[in-house]
């Protein structure tokens, strides 16, 4: 079988392309860039601009399955520009589900969502999937408006779509200061001998799911899932900023690395606490979150801080 993972070369993209071949798929990826970096051996990489839908087309036309990972802002960002937000995600998505209208071959399709922002504030926890949506931040409003979109197209036109909403993806391969991504913020400000900012006295309480778990997990959506159907996907274990430091701390000790951490306001957008409950994609496929937390943090310390070590060598050459 032929899938096609839309933001295939990004962070949880590349480890989903990892699980596809893993399974036994054929993989085309689609991205921006013209040679990507770190090939995926055994994935087909075609560059194509997501708002090109003349080659989204051609690709879509020859596979069975479709994930779709891109999105091109962040909560933050969102915020900050609810209009780009809007005009840089929506019209994409709309148009690629124009182009699978006529894809016969289309066995399902897979949004992936998020389950952080698109609940928004809650009474009761963990969240379940029936659980009244009301987004906080124009990044959860959009992604709730394609979601939308997505049930449209199913009902009126037959597009076989699942929408997966995870929680706090955390893994080798994520960017610190990238504006999503708490834990390996937090492993790179240590390492680079930084302030941790906390946002409020605890932080936020997150649904901390490890990237091989998650990437697991869109693909029992895939096998199993039933279209028309929302999935969480998360660990439905919460933990707040500072208890992340806390399981970070016996790493930063065994290197002689301080903890620092300065306290700002909270942020009028983040979502206070979100833990999500999975039971049922597990009902669905059998699915479980199998990454303790304790082995992702050290697997992302130890790459965080060889990556460190290199970037000071290749200073002290220059």
């Amino acid at each position: 079988m032929r899938c096609c993972v839309v933001g295939g070369y990004g962070f949880i993209g590349r480890y989903l392309c990892t699980e596809l071949l893993r399974k036994g798929r054929r993989v085309v990826a689609i991205g921006r860039h013209a040679i990507p970096d770190k090939p995926i051996p055994g994935v087909e990489y075609i560059t194509c601009d997501v708002n090109d839908r003349t080659t989204l087309r051609r690709v879509l036309a020859d596979c069975e399955e479709v994930v779709d990972l891109a999105y091109a802002t962040i909560p933050k960002t969102s915020f900050l520009d609810p209009s780009h937000d809007l005009i840089s995600n929506l019209p994409r998505m709309v148009g690629m589900m124009e182009e699978l209208r006529s894809c016969r071959k289309l066995r399902r399709l897979v949004l992936v969502s998020s389950g952080g922002t698109v609940y928004g504030p809650v009474n009761h926890l963990p969240i379940v999937e029936e659980t009244a949506t009301s987004p906080i931040s124009p990044y959860g409003i959009t992604k709730l408006a394609i979601e939308h979109y997505a049930s449209m197209y199913f009902h009126l036109h037959g597009i076989p779509s699942i929408v997966v909403r995870p929680s706090n993806a955390y893994g080798v391969g994520q960017r610190p200061f990238s504006g999503q991504g708490f834990i390996a913020t937090a492993i790179g400000n240590i390492v680079t001998e930084q302030e941790i900012v906390v946002f409020g006295e605890p932080g936020t309480v997150r649904d901390y799911l490890h990237v091989r778990d998650l990437a697991a997990g869109i693909v029992a959506s895939l096998d199993y899932g039933i279209d028309g159907e929302v999935y969480n996907i998360g660990s439905s274990i919460g933990r707040s900023n500072l208890d992340i430091i806390e399981l970070i701390r016996p790493l930063s000790e065994s290197e002689k690395l301080p903890i620092s951490i300065r306290h700002e306001p909270v942020r009028i957008f983040d979502v206070p606490t979100n833990v999500l409950d999975c039971g049922r994609l597990h009902a669905r496929s059998g699915w479980i979150p199998k990454v303790p937390i304790e082995v992702g943090l050290i697997e992302m310390w130890e790459d965080l801080v060889r990556l460190s070590h290199l970037t000071k060598k290749f200073r002290n050459d220059g």
